[in-house]
């Protein structure tokens, strides 16, 4: 019998826990969802720096207050900072509202730049959410099982079937797997929102990275 890849195994794993842990957040929470922060061993082998992780999930947080308390109900916006670039996603009722959550998000302190993909319509259904959910957890599996790709570098977001994809990327990462995402079963469209690299900082990221790894090993109680 073919023995499946530790990778494999974990795909169905990944998207069903995505997909109770969303099922679970959705009855409780309010018209601004906030993009998951990084935690733990993923928090320390993300491209960007430990400061800038905290930075934007401070921003995450300051942007959805601050549009939660200006609309209530009345808008769906997703809110995912990343590198302090804004990615808004979701429904909201006017034009005028649709802009009125960039000024807000604009204005945050220390953010860069907004990438305003809000739509203007109805809420999606909770159908579609859950939805969104089971391709989103299908899209970071199909990562994780990508040779060629280290999955925890990109940032995944699904608004109504569309793919949002955030990160530090090469150009080589970042169309390799826009087109590998593209393949996914329910995926509509995939839209990139990279910050763009060369190959020279990926590998001085790397560099750092297996240097202080290796300061923490040799550190009395450090990991051995």
């Amino acid at each position: 019998m073919k023995r499946q890849s530790f990778a494999s195994r974990l795909r169905p794993l990944a998207a069903a826990l995505l997909v109770v842990s969303t099922i679970v957040a959705l009855p409780g929470c309010g018209a601004v969802l906030v993009g998951g922060a990084a935690m733990g061993g993923l928090a320390a082998s993300d491209r960007r720096s430990v400061g800038i992780q905290v930075e934007d999930q401070n921003i995450e947080l300051k942007v959805s207050r601050q549009i939660g308390q200006r609309f209530g109900d009345g808008a769906h916006v997703n809110v995912n900072s990343y590198d302090r670039q804004v990615l808004l996603t979701g429904e909201v009722s006017t034009e005028a509202a649709r802009a009125e959550v960039e000024r807000i998000a604009i204005n945050v302190e220390n953010v860069r730049g907004v990438v305003n993909e809000t739509v203007v319509g109805p809420a999606s259904s909770l159908r579609t959410r859950t939805n969104d959910s089971v391709i989103t957890g299908k899209v970071k599996a199909t990562l994780i099982d990508a040779k060629d790709l280290f999955a925890n570098a990109f940032r995944v977001t699904t608004e109504r079937g569309v793919v949002y994809l955030q990160g530090r990327l090469t150009q080589r990462e970042a169309d390799s797997g826009a087109r590998l995402v593209s393949t996914i079963p329910g995926v509509l469209k995939v839209v990139k929102v990279f910050d763009i690299i060369s190959e020279q900082e990926l590998q001085s990221m790397s560099n750092v990275r297996a240097e202080r790894t290796e300061s923490q090993r040799t550190q009395p109680g450090g990991p051995q």
